[in-house]
C-alpha cells in the first residue's frame, strides 16, 4: 500500500500530459502544414545604384585642348545646371592661336592659287578646243579642195580621152582617104600629129589626176593629225587641270583641320554637359600641365531613370529575363525581407527586370539592371538613392511548396526546369505572378 501511494504521488499529473498530447500533436500539424505552406523561390545578387541611361551615369570630364587650369568655377560637390562653366582653361603657349590662324592664311593663299591654276587650266582648255575646231575645219576645208581638184583632174582626163578617140578617128579615116586619092600626105601627117597630141594630153590629165589623188591623202592624213594633236593637247590640259584640282581638295582638307584646331583652341572653357554635380576635382589652378582628353574632374548628371545594376551567378542566369519581378533592398534603409514571404516583408522595394546582359565579366556573373514597378511602393528619393549605394535583390521566381523546396536544396536541384525540358515543373508549383 505505501508502495502504491509512493508511485502515485511521483507520477505526472492528468494534465501536464494533456499538454504534452497537445503540444505533440500541434507541433505534428504544424510540421504537415509547413509542408505544404507556398514557399517563393528566388534568386538574389548583389550591386548598386546607377541609372539607366549611360549619359546620367558619373562620368569623366576631359580636357578639349592641351594646356592648364586657370580657374575653377566650382567645387566639389557644387550642383550646376546644363552648360554651367565648370573651369577656365589656358593654354601653355599663348601666341598659339595667332600661329594658327597665321598657318591657316598661308594654307588659304595657296589655296586661292592653286584654284586660280584651276581656273587657268579650264580657260586654256577652251582655248585649245576652239583651235581645234578650227585647225580641223581648215584641214577639212583643204581636203574639200583636193577633192574638187580630183574631180576636176577626172573631167579633164575624160576629155582628153574623148579627144584621143576622136583623133584617133580621124587618123583612120585620113589614111583610108590617102588610099582612095582623096587626101593628101600632109592632111595625114596633121592627122597624125593631131592624134600624137590628144594622146599627151591624156597623159597629162592621167598625171594631173594622179597628183591630185595624192594630194588628198596627204591632206586626209594631215587631217587625222590635226585631230590627234588637238586631242593629245587637250587631254595633257586636262590632266594637268585635275591635279591642280586635287591640289586644291587637299589644302581644302588641310583647312578643314585647321579651323578644327582654331575652334577647339578658341575653347577655352569646360561647361557641364547635364544638370548634376561636381563629385571630384582632379586638377589645381596654375599647377598642373595637361594634354588633350585628360580628365579634369568627375560628374555626377541628375537621373531621371534610377536603376540597379544587380550581380548574378552564371548558374542562375538561365532562370531570369526581361520583365521578373525583383525585390530590393538598399542598404542604409531598413527592411525586414522574408525570402520566401515577400508580402510579408518590410522595408524592400518592388522593381522589374529591364535587361540582362548577354555576356559575364571575368568571374562568371552576367548583370542584369533593375528599374522601378510602377505598380509598387515608389523607390526612396533621389536625396537617399544616390547613384553607388549598395543593394540586395530577389529576382522571384515560381511558388512552391515548402516541402518540395527543402527536399529540392538537399538534392541540389535548380529553382527551375525549363518548360521544354521533361520534369519541368514542381508539384503544386505556380507560375511567377507579374
Amino acid at each position: 500500500m505505501n508502495s502504491l501511494a509512493a508511485m502515485e504521488l511521483v507520477a505526472t499529473p492528468r494534465i501536464v500530459r494533456t499538454l504534452a498530447a497537445i503540444l505533440v500533436v500541434m507541433f505534428l500539424l504544424t510540421a504537415v502544414a509547413l509542408v505544404f505552406t507556398p514557399w517563393q523561390q528566388s534568386v538574389s545578387g548583389l550591386g548598386q545604384v546607377s541609372a539607366f541611361s549611360p549619359l546620367e551615369r558619373t562620368q569623366v570630364l576631359s580636357a578639349p585642348v592641351e594646356g592648364r587650369v586657370l580657374r575653377w568655377h566650382v567645387g566639389e560637390g557644387s550642383r550646376v545646371k546644363k552648360g554651367a562653366v565648370i573651369v577656365e582653361l589656358a593654354d601653355n603657349d599663348t601666341q598659339m592661336l595667332d600661329r594658327i590662324r597665321n598657318e591657316r592664311s598661308a594654307v588659304d593663299d595657296r589655296r586661292g592659287n592653286a584654284e586660280g591654276r584651276v581656273s587657268a587650266h579650264l580657260l586654256r582648255i577652251g582655248r585649245l578646243e576652239e583651235s581645234r575646231t578650227s585647225a580641223i575645219s581648215a584641214a577639212q576645208n583643204r581636203v574639200t579642195m583636193a577633192e574638187e581638184r580630183i574631180g576636176q583632174a577626172r573631167q579633164a582626163l575624160t576629155v582628153a580621152q574623148e579627144r584621143v578617140t576622136a583623133a584617133r578617128l580621124n587618123l583612120d579615116r585620113h589614111g583610108g582617104l590617102l588610099k582612095s586619092g582623096l587626101a593628101s600626105q600632109r592632111s595625114l601627117e596633121l592627122a597624125r600629129q593631131e592624134s600624137a597630141t590628144a594622146e599627151a594630153e591624156v597623159r597629162r590629165a592621167e598625171a594631173a589626176l594622179s597628183a591630185a589623188q595624192s594630194e588628198k591623202r596627204a591632206l586626209d592624213d594631215d587631217l587625222r593629225k590635226v585631230r590627234a594633236d588637238g586631242d593629245a593637247a587637250i587631254e595633257a590640259e586636262r590632266a594637268s587641270m585635275q591635279l591642280a584640282r586635287g591640289e586644291v581638295a587637299n589644302i581644302r582638307a588641310e583647312l578643314q583641320r585647321i579651323d578644327v584646331r582654331v575652334a577647339r583652341q578658341q575653347t577655352q572653357t569646360l561647361v557641364a554637359p547635364r544638370d548634376g554635380t561636381v563629385l571630384r576635382l582632379l586638377a589645381q589652378p596654375e599647377s598642373l600641365v595637361f594634354k588633350a582628353g585628360e580628365p579634369l574632374a568627375q560628374f555626377v548628371p541628375d537621373v531621371e531613370e534610377p536603376t540597379v545594376e544587380l550581380w548574378l551567378s552564371g548558374v542562375d542566369l538561365p532562370l531570369v529575363q526581361p520583365g521578373d519581378a525583383v525585390r530590393l533592398q538598399f542598404n542604409g534603409w531598413p527592411a525586414i525581407q522574408f525570402v520566401g514571404w515577400p508580402s510579408v516583408a518590410v522595408g524592400t522595394f518592388g522593381g522589374r527586370v529591364r535587361l540582362v546582359d548577354a555576356t559575364g565579366n571575368k568571374e562568371g556573373k552576367f548583370r542584369i539592371l533593375v528599374s522601378p514597378d510602377s505598380a509598387d511602393e515608389p523607390w526612396p528619393s533621389a536625396n537617399y538613392l544616390r547613384q553607388g549605394v549598395q543593394a540586395k535583390g530577389w529576382v522571384l521566381l515560381r511558388q512552391v511548396p515548402l516541402g518540395w523546396e527543402l527536399w529540392r536544396r538537399l538534392n541540389g536541384f535548380p529553382p527551375v526546369i525549363a518548360e521544354n525540358e521533361p520534369g519541368a515543373g514542381a508539384p503544386g508549383a505556380k507560375e511567377k505572378k507579374p
